[in-house]
């Protein structure tokens, strides 16, 4: 069996981690594609040499644009390499560009999709992510979904006879990292002013509702820089562009800021914090998994799950809250219970490739 994987976000690389681990020793031919849409090192390259995942067998170096430029270049540059290798499956990976743009080249070509991180919903049509997924899952061949929640959704969309709860491999790469980063002792790498050995909140921004409206943004690090406990703000490429552009100053209050982690580090990160902020999906699920409360700058989370027991609150304006409120909400403690494996075992990439094996009749 030869499997084209294509990634091109941080998120897709973490999780083409735990599927290269499993393919790895199988006889299967697993392929990369990196479409280039994060080009940054530290989004990227630094994955690969983390995960140990063997150099892409394509790098297409699209880097970034507007969703229709960027789309149209990774669709005229994927084209070509799926006609050329002919694998049994297409593999995309979650809800970005390259997923979409991964998807419609292999449909158009008459390959096999099969969707990773399949049947997630947010119900937000203003997320660009919301319409890469669905659109992704209705022409896919096969629904990896990561959870019951995603199953549930993908029935009520008519979707059911394609769809294999395979769990989330995000959980094979959080929780071995988890345990390695533990049995190490390893130090977070922490943004100058942050003392690992304090209370203190990791925090990113990044999605396009949050950071393309100045007055929003302003809001958002304002409310950031209020609280009142170190905040290790860890900065996007997307958030310093846009916060320049605005001249908004990150620099400010609690904040203190640094470049994204290397996973180990951004592992090692949560684990010594107090807690999280964020509006990324991947970081409130691995909040939850890391025993840590995290606090969600969006209106709705994919990850419905996290907020069960109060792990997750969701705060899409704290600048309207209350300061009292707004600190006490970012600042809680971790709940003591918390639910029975949502996400799986921890076996989610063998999963996938027994799968994808399984359904190629």
């Amino acid at each position: 069996m030869k499997v084209l994987s294509i990634v091109g976000a941080r998120p897709q690389l973490v999780k083409l981690g735990a599927v290269a681990a499993a393919f790895a020793g199988t006889g299967h031919r697993h392929v990369v594609v990196h479409t280039g849409q994060h080009y940054d090192p530290g989004l990227s390259d630094v994955f690969f040499r983390e995960f140990g995942i063997p150099e892409p067998d394509y790098h297409l170096g699209i880097g970034s644009g507007g969703h229709g430029a960027q789309t149209g270049a990774m669709l005229a540059a994927i084209d070509p390499v799926v006609a050329a290798e002919r694998p049994d499956w297409v593999l995309v990976y979650g809800d970005t560009n390259s997923t979409i743009a991964g998807a419609l080249a292999a449909v158009k070509l008459h390959v096999k999709v099969a969707h990773l991180e399949a049947g997630l919903r947010s119900f937000n049509r203003r997320m660009p992510e919301e319409h890469n997924r669905v659109l992704t899952d209705h022409c896919a061949d096969l629904l990896l979904a990561p959870t019951e929640e995603a199953m549930r959704h993908l029935a009520a969309e008519g979707l059911a006879d394609r769809a294999v709860n395979v769990g989330d491999v995000m959980v094979d790469v959080c929780l071995r990292t988890r345990d390695a980063v533990l049995a190490e002792g390893l130090r977070p790498a922490l943004p100058a002013g942050v003392d690992a050995d304090a209370p203190f909140l990791v925090a990113t921004l990044h999605r396009a509702e949050n950071t393309d409206d100045p007055e929003l943004l302003a809001a958002l690090v304002g409310a950031l820089a209020d609280l009142p406990v170190p905040v290790a703000l860890l900065a996007h490429p997307r958030l310093r562009a846009k916060a320049d552009g605005f001249g908004i100053k990150l620099d400010q209050g609690a904040l203190a800021v640094g470049d994204p982690l290397p996973y180990r580090d951004l592992v090692a990160a949560v684990l010594a914090s107090s807690g999280v902020v964020t509006d990324s999906g991947g970081l409130q699920k691995e909040a939850y998994l890391l025993g840590r409360a995290c606090t969600t700058l969006r209106t709705e989370t994919e990850w419905v799950e996290t907020l069960e027991g109060g792990w997750n609150v969701l705060a899409p304006r704290p600048d309207r809250l209350p300061a009292a409120e707004w600190h006490a909400t970012a600042t809680r403690p971790a709940p003591a219970v918390r639910l029975a494996d949502p996400y799986g075992d921890g076996r989610a990439g063998e999963a996938v490739v027994r799968t994808l094996a399984s359904r190629l009749g």
